[in-house]
């Protein structure tokens, strides 16, 4: 199996169908990670196979649990090299993104992405999520963090941004918890969870979608 038959035939398991086009946007970022890679560190993932599995699956396993609308605003905190936020965007080009990353060097990879591949309502905050003004509070119809802090931490963090009613889309390891009682304190709710195993992997995820009262 090729890395695109990979792909594509890992993202029909998880219910989504790329078009060619998605699946060569994809690639041609994954080009571009491997090429930035070898100069800063954006992965600790090098393997190609592991990477559209633990990496592009992973992110786009996210569309399982929430169905954007077009006029979608998401707000990824900690963006890292892009996931899940560049792999939901390319395969939901409607969604207005932002991303957050503090650190400047992988921020600048974020936007050369942007620039690379040409896309519109994508951009990259260069701050730590703390620091983003109070403008930028009760906007969000989604929040979505991966490789960020504890998930209660998490939760906390990205709340603020949450407009009544949003979700917030967490990606964890299977063994994580979240403090139920704290959750009421907060005025959020646990929607769902979902357990899942990566396509061809025995990668194990759990997605936890939070929604704000």
């Amino acid at each position: 199996m090729t890395l695109k038959e990979l792909l594509t035939a890992g993202a029909a398991e998880l219910g989504f169908a790329l078009s060619p086009e998605q699946a060569n946007a994809i690639f041609i970022y994954l080009t571009e990670l491997k090429k930035w890679n070898q100069k800063i560190n954006l992965s600790a993932i090098r393997d190609e196979r592991d990477v559209v599995i633990k990496h592009v699956l992973d992110s786009l396993s996210y569309l399982m649990i929430f169905k954007p609308s077009s006029d979608l605003r998401l707000l990824d905190m900690g963006s890292g090299a892009g996931f899940p936020a560049i792999p939901i965007k390319l395969a939901q080009p409607d969604i207005v993104v932002t991303m957050v990353e503090s650190v400047k060097k992988k921020a600048s990879f974020l936007r050369h992405i942007i620039r690379t591949l040409k896309l519109t309502g994508i951009e990259v905050l260069n701050k730590r999520i703390q620091d983003i003004p109070d403008s930028s509070h009760d906007i969000y119809g989604v929040v979505t963090a991966r490789a960020f802090a504890d998930i209660n931490v998490a939760i906390i963090s990205g709340l603020p941004f949450l407009k009544h009613g949003g979700l917030m889309v967490l990606s964890r390891g299977p063994e994580e918890t979240i403090d139920k009682k704290k959750l009421t304190q907060y005025g959020i709710v646990l929607e769902k969870r979902i357990d899942l195993m990566l396509p061809f992997s025995d990668y194990r995820r759990a997605i936890w979608l939070l929604k704000r009262l």
